[in-house]
């Protein structure tokens, strides 16, 4: 069996998951059953009936039960990640300690858990524990040390005004229009996650043309962020009422432009260019001086691209991080030359070589 993008699979998620091919989807978002221990009908104040998660898909009969299903979707999910896959599970008090496990002793290795703040929380009616505000994320690459997973770093850091983005993210809930209804009214799933939620992960961790593999796929939100941010998607929903949702909602979106998807790209993505080249392309030349971003430090540039301050010696890091005692320095921001307007940074004679690389 080919890989069905754009597609949703309506049925079981563990027999689903079994045909999909080895190594054939770049992320896994899963928002699985959270198995919710609730203790009988939750009122409110006025002793009207709060709409909780007690449908059929979120019961199981013992914790061992849950266990050996959670063990056996997420080491399915791990069979059809490529290697430089990763994973996102979201989940409650409920559940999310039980799935961290299962995600470490099947060989994923974790490299985040972000907090959901959530901004509207439902109140605690019964005034008997701390509001539940917040459900937790964890984010896992297919293996330690394993083939570099995505990660746009600057795009995330661009996205929060220049500041490197935190693990503790405050959105919404899924309210007003976004909320899928059913004929009644009522809401048409109990847990439907909000659009910003799947638009920050996916934003995050693939890049344009990947596929998204939603096990659990609901109401579609995985795959409406999917389309609108140009990936494709492989939802799998057991609930035809949900797929049908899903299939009305994904048909609607509008997908983004190639421009529209462009995000900040990472310098480290980037070619790399040795200092030496700037001397070779004659940008720099042996005996220029550099100078700290203040003018205070000096340092003279040598032939072999190394810079030499008294008796000391070596590459534009090692030096940069001497003159100032410190443990490390990236030489390409700290050190400057002397232009028509002024101290400019070395590192805008890397971009303009950069230019000039073959695509």
């Amino acid at each position: 069996m080919g890989l069905p993008v754009d597609t949703i699979i309506e049925g079981d998620c563990l027999e689903a998951l079994k045909k999909l091919p080895d190594r054939s989807v770049d992320l896994v978002f899963a928002d699985p059953p959270y198995n919710l221990q609730l203790g009988g009908d939750l009122l409110r104040p006025d002793n009207s009936k709060v709409d909780a998660v007690d449908d059929h898909w979120d019961q199981f009969e013992s914790f061992e039960a849950y266990d050996a299903f959670t063990r056996a979707w997420l080491k399915e999910c791990r069979r059809v990640l490529k290697d430089d896959g990763a994973i996102w599970v979201i989940g409650s008090y409920h559940n999310i300690f039980r799935v961290g496990v299962a995600v470490q002793d099947l060989g994923f290795w974790i490299l985040n858990d972000i907090v959901w703040r959530k901004s509207n929380p439902m109140p605690n009616f019964k005034g008997t524990r701390f509001t539940n505000a917040h459900e937790t994320l964890i984010w896992a690459s297919k293996s330690r040390g394993g083939r570099r997973y995505t990660f746009n770093y600057d795009a995330m850091k661009m996205a929060n005004d220049e500041l490197q983005m935190r693990s503790d993210w405050t959105l919404p809930l899924c309210t007003g229009d976004e909320r899928l209804k059913d004929g009644s009214g009522a809401k048409a799933h109990p847990t439907q996650k909000p659009e910003a939620l799947l638009h920050r992960v996916i934003l995050a961790s693939t890049k344009p043309g990947d596929v998204i593999l939603d096990p659990f796929f609901g109401t579609g939100t995985t795959g409406a962020v999917a389309r609108r941010l140009g990936r494709k998607f492989v939802g799998i929903e057991r609930e035809a009422e949900y797929a049908a949702l899903a299939r009305k909602r994904i048909a609607q979106v509008t997908p983004a432009t190639a421009d529209e998807m462009a995000v900040t790209g990472s310098k480290r993505a980037e070619p790399r260019v040795p200092f030496g080249t700037i001397l070779e392309a004659g940008l720099l030349r042996p005996g220029d001086v550099l100078y700290c971003p203040k003018g205070r430090n000096a340092a003279r540039v040598r032939a072999d691209g190394s810079l030499v301050v008294g008796e000391v010696s070596g590459s534009i890091h090692k030096v940069g991080a001497l003159v100032q005692s410190a443990p490390a320095c990236n030489g390409w921001t700290y050190w400057h030359f002397k232009s028509d307007k002024g101290l400019a940074p070395i590192d805008v004679l890397r971009a303009k070589v950069r230019s000039q690389l073959p695509a």
